[in-house]
């Protein structure tokens, strides 16, 4: 009679075998194990209802965009350039009972009154059949106005660029550890694809933002992807050379041993999970290079992506892999521009050079990314979304910069069954507050779930009961 082993040994003599790849997180190209086996889990691995959308890529600008000077152009600010708030007509905006309204006391950014009104630093123009106004900094998004959703009137309460963990979880980042939108995603829904993850990172993601899943567990985390055949995934290759010959023999033993064990312990659901992790990992060792290999595109293709542009090139790969995963069934893509320090967009001075700079980086990619997607009928099934953690102030900071502003800032969403060619919300003329339809950041959560046919309140963990601002409400307005 044999005695069983403990389940440590087994864990460590599978690792030994397996080819490097302990490293990878294993609930992130295992999620539907995860889900089996996790017996506090109220995630089935399907919707809650017939969804409208398969995949989101979340391309998220950090530093904070200007939203006057992107897609909500406010011509007010440059008629009383100079002025300040209290010598305009808009000097209500201050009143302390309107900002009590973002349940904070402070009168502007980071606390401090920025009261003289900057001009705009680039023109505006209508675009499409709905004249939605967008910034000329802006034109190959523009030429898809007809296609975006915007949303004028956001508003958060984080000052500072805590806000960034705002904006992905719901929560301020001193709340505590709050899973993200991508992680509910990855935790709601199985897989589309068992050779890839459901849950890809692109870009550099700042340090109090680097964890996705926390009480969801680490599986439900991103997979960092790099647009580098050569060395796509962490610990996604051997530690040494090993020969295509090699690795298959090696691979058909492992397998071979692990029928063995199935015999042996046959009601053992752990080893069966920790097996099919190793299998999946082994496919996505050879799967996920060739989604960073652009080499079967056409010369359009990459050219429309501006690959051969120094300013687009990497954010332009990076899409363009975007493109890629979902093709092959990734769920949630999330591609962060403009990451280190507090964010490359928080245009303190020099706000002009700064987001001219920056637009012409993403423009063009993010201009063809929507027209791919269209092209291959996938924008229908496939969300994209445009946000960043807060606008910039209506006035100056500085001689020629906008400070952060949490009352009123715009994001857009594209595809995935909701309506185009539409602004919801608005901000007052100067852009100060949202006056109609006020969203907080979990209403995008909450749309963006309903089009996947996920209902957050179902996916509530036993002991973990969330707040109805951590919920949000869909905005329905948005819905085609």
């Amino acid at each position: 009679m044999h005695s069983r082993p403990s389940a440590l040994p087994r864990r460590a003599f599978l690792a030994d075998l397996g080819l490097g790849f302990t490293g990878l997180a294993l609930g992130a190209v295992l999620q539907r194990a995860a889900v089996a086996h996790t017996p506090a889990s109220t995630a089935a691995g399907r919707p809650h209802f017939t969804p409208r959308a398969k995949s989101v890529i979340w391309l998220f600008m950090n530093g904070g965009v200007s939203h006057v000077e992107s897609f909500d152009p406010k011509p007010m600010l440059t008629r009383y350039a100079g002025k300040t708030i209290a010598e305009t007509p808009f000097a209500s905006v201050q009143d302390p009972q309107k900002l009590a309204l973002e349940r904070l006391v402070v009168p502007d950014a980071n606390g401090n009154q920025r009261n003289t009104l900057y001009p705009l630093q680039i023109g505006y123009r209508a675009h499409g059949q709905s004249g939605i106004e967008i910034s000329d900094w802006f034109p190959h998004i523009a030429r898809h106005a007809d296609r975006l959703a915007v949303v004028r009137s956001m508003w958060t309460t984080d000052s500072n660029h805590g806000a960034q963990t705002q904006f992905h979880s719901g929560r301020h980042q001193n709340d505590g550890d709050f899973p993200t939108l991508g992680a509910w995603v990855h935790y709601g829904l199985g897989s589309l694809n068992d050779d890839l993850p459901q849950f890809v990172s692109m870009g550099t993601r700042e340090y109090w933002n680097r964890r996705d899943g926390h009480y969801l567990g680490p599986q439900h985390d991103a997979v960092p992807l790099r647009v580098d055949p050569a060395h796509p995934l962490d610990f996604g290759r051997p530690e040494l050379p090993v020969s295509p010959r090699d690795r298959e023999t090696s691979l058909a033993l492992l397998r071979s041993l692990h029928r063995l064990r199935e015999i042996e312990y046959p009601a053992d659901p752990a080893l069966t999970a920790r097996i099919a992790s190793y299998e999946l990992a082994a496919r996505m060792q050879m799967s996920v290079p060739g989604i960073v290999d652009f080499s079967a595109e056409s010369p359009e293709t990459r050219a429309s992506y501006g690959l051969e542009l120094p300013a687009c090139r990497e954010f332009g790969m990076q899409l363009l892999a975007a493109r890629r995963l979902v093709e092959r069934g990734v769920r949630f893509v999330q591609i962060q521009h403009g990451g280190g320090g507090a964010g490359a967009w928080d245009a303190h001075s020099g706000l002009k050079a700064n987001h001219e700079s920056l637009a012409r980086a993403v423009d063009q990619p993010i201009g063809a990314l929507l027209g791919d997607l269209a092209q291959r009928g996938l924008l229908e099934e496939t969300m994209v979304v445009f946000a960043t953690e807060f606008g910039r102030t209506p006035g100056s900071q500085g001689s020629d910069g906008r400070d952060h502003h949490i009352f009123g800032f715009s994001v857009w969403l594209a595809g995935g069954g909701l309506q185009g060619g539409m602004v919801h919300g608005a901000t007052d003329e100067i852009g100060f507050h949202a006056t109609e339809h006020r969203h907080y950041v979990t209403d995008i959560h909450a749309t963006i779930l309903h089009q996947l046919g996920l209902d957050s309140r179902a996916l509530e963990i036993p002991g973990r009961k969330r707040l109805e601002i951590d919920h949000g409400r869909p905005i329905t307005a948005l819905m085609a």
